[in-house]
This record gives C-alpha cells, sequence and structure tokens, in this order.
C-alpha cells in the first residue's frame, strides 16, 4: 500500500473532490475547522461524486465505475468495484461500523477515519489501526454534522477538527445509492469474517450490483439498497489455500442461506419493528458470490440473482 496512511491516501482524493465539488452537484462548507462536503443531503449530488465518496471510502485501494444492467427490460445502472488489499479496503475504511450519535444527531460513519477510531472490535481481528495526522470519513445521514459532532469526531480519531473532513449523503440520493451499493465486496468479506474465514487468504475482489432508483425517503431508500446487494450483487473473490474450506464456507455465503431470505428488504425490517440486530446476521450478504483459487485453479459458485425480488423492491 506504500508508506501513506489509509487516511492520508482518502484525504488526497477527498482534496481533489472539494476542488471539483461544483462541477459534481456537491457543496463545501467549515464546521469547527473542519471541511464537510455535502454530496446529497440538501446538494442533489450525481453518480459521478458517488462513485468518488465510494473510492475515498475505500481510501482510494480501488476503482469503481457506472455501468448498466437490464433488469426484465428496463436499462438500470450498476456499481461496479474493482479492490486491491481488501481487508484494509473494505473492513478497516469502507464498512459502516462506527455508530455516531449526540443528541438528536446520527449518522453511520464509514472510511478511514475508522481506522483511527479503532475502538471497533473487529480491529482486534484485521490489524490496521493508524495513528495518522488526519481523519476523513463518510456520513450517511439525512443532517451535515454540526461542531459538537465534528469535535467528537476529531477527539476520537486523536486529531486537530482543522485536519477532519466529512463526505455526508442521505440513503435517500443519487450518491448516497452508489456509495452504499458500491459495498458489495465488503459485504462479502464482513460475511466471511462473521463465518470465522481467514481474510489474509482473500488478495482481490471484483463486484457488481444494480443502483436501485432514488427512494422517496431514507427508510425506503435503507430497503432498496439492501435489496440490491441482497438479491443482486454478484462478487468475486481472488483466494489462496485449499478448496474444501471454500466448499464448507461457501455454502453459507450467500444471502439465500439466510433464514430471512426471500422478501423485499422493507417488508423483512418492517417485521422486526425496524431494529437491524433482531433480523438474521446472516442474511446481509451478496445474491451471488464467486470463490476463484488462485493456488489450485478450481472456481466455487454459488448463490444466484432474484431479479423477483428485485422488480418488486425497484418499481412497485
Amino acid at each position: 500500500m506504500g508508506v501513506l496512511s489509509l487516511n492520508d491516501r482518502a484525504m488526497r482524493l477527498g482534496e481533489q473532490l472539494a476542488n471539483r465539488a461544483a462541477e459534481v452537484g456537491a457543496t463545501l462548507h467549515t464546521v469547527s475547522g473542519a471541511q464537510v462536503i455535502d454530496a446529497g443531503v440538501d446538494a442533489t449530488g450525481s453518480l459521478e461524486v458517488g462513485c468518488l465518496v465510494a473510492r475515498i471510502c475505500m481510501a482510494d485501494l480501488g476503482t469503481v465505475q457506472i455501468t448498466a444492467m437490464d433488469l426484465a427490460g428496463a436499462m438500470l445502472p450498476a456499481v461496479t468495484v474493482n479492490v486491491r488489499f481488501p481487508v484494509a479496503a473494505c473492513m478497516a475504511s469502507q464498512y459502516a461500523g462506527w455508530q455516531i450519535s449526540e443528541g438528536k444527531y446520527f449518522a453511520m460513519g464509514s472510511g478511514p477515519m475508522r481506522a483511527a477510531y479503532g475502538k471497533e472490535d473487529l480491529f482486534n481481528d484485521i490489524g490496521f489501526r493508524e495513528k495518522p495526522r488526519c481523519a476523513v470519513g463518510v456520513l450517511e445521514s439525512a443532517k451535515l454534522p454540526d461542531g459538537m459532532i465534528v469535535d467528537k469526531i476529531a477527539q476520537s480519531c486523536g486529531v486537530e477538527a482543522a485536519n477532519v473532513m466529512l463526505i455526508v449523503a442521505r440513503t435517500a440520493s443519487l450518491a448516497g445509492g452508489v456509495q452504499v451499493v458500491a459495498r458489495s465486496v465488503e459485504t462479502t468479506l464482513h460475511k466471511l469474517h462473521a463465518l470465522a474465514f481467514d481474510l489474509n487468504r482473500v488478495v482481490g475482489g471484483f463486484g457488481a450490483a444494480p443502483l436501485p432508483p432514488v427512494a422517496k425517503d431514507d427508510l425506503a431508500a435503507i430497503g432498496r439498497t439492501n435489496d440490491a446487494m441482497l438479491y443482486g450483487a454478484q462478487t468475486t473473490l481472488y483466494v489462496t489455500g485449499d478448496d474444501e474450506s471454500l466448499a464448507q464456507v461457501g455454502e453459507q455465503l450467500p444471502s439465500s442461506a439466510s433464514k430471512d431470505y426471500g422478501r423485499p428488504f422493507a417488508e423483512i425490517f418492517k417485521q422486526y419493528d425496524h431494529d437491524f440486530y433482531r433480523i438474521d446476521p446472516m442474511l446481509f450478504s451478496p445474491a451471488a458470490v464467486s470463490l476463484q483459487n488462485m493456488d489450485t485453479g478450481r472456481t466455487h459458485v454459488v448463490g444466484k440473482v432474484n431479479h423477483e425480488v428485485l422488480l418488486q423492491s425497484f418499481f412497485s
């Protein structure tokens, strides 16, 4: 990865985004000395800024592109990711593992600022905690952070507020949708970690998932973006080691292995009173996974895309 920290890498790309903010539909703010970029709260945003946000989320250790897919005759954008150093990019950076809550403000925090914060148990398993000179994060929230939130993040990350950059987008926005749907590889790695698979065996990842229409509100958008992953995401991981363990873990990898599989996420979420933690954690997986063994040349393919649920979720 070179000598730059995850946060340094993200800041370098974040400065490029800041310089192009107006061009890609974002707006710049200064809050307690920190740079706050509105990519989809009050700003219109764009697919392009969504791709930049997703790359920042991965500390610029992967590429993000908009392609196209056909869903029962309807042409939809799709988000493809090609990830280098997947544990660092996806687990230490992109995974939305930091719940930021203060008063009435709430956001799901992702990006390399998590490695600076370092309080998640996940880092005990994967390493990658760091003490950077700056902190860069992505907030999935319907509101921009105020000075109290910025100061809390800066203190938690051990940096001055002036060295903090936060990019914010609500789920029901163009950029918000892209940065969530760009998590196909991350979702696969997180499931593997939950299954106690050695993530050091994963040397690269590629994924694609449909980008749903922007929903009328964030709750509906959470349903659609989850469906894009659970029923539409397809990933390929390049792995090493033996084939027997890949065959065993593969059976449990796709979302179809969960008892909660088969209905739009909005229905599942409502059934559990909108409590994520009551949903079967094994549901949060891509629809289909290909495990390509770099050592033996064998490929293990599991799961499949569920067009019926995608159509119901996106267009009903």
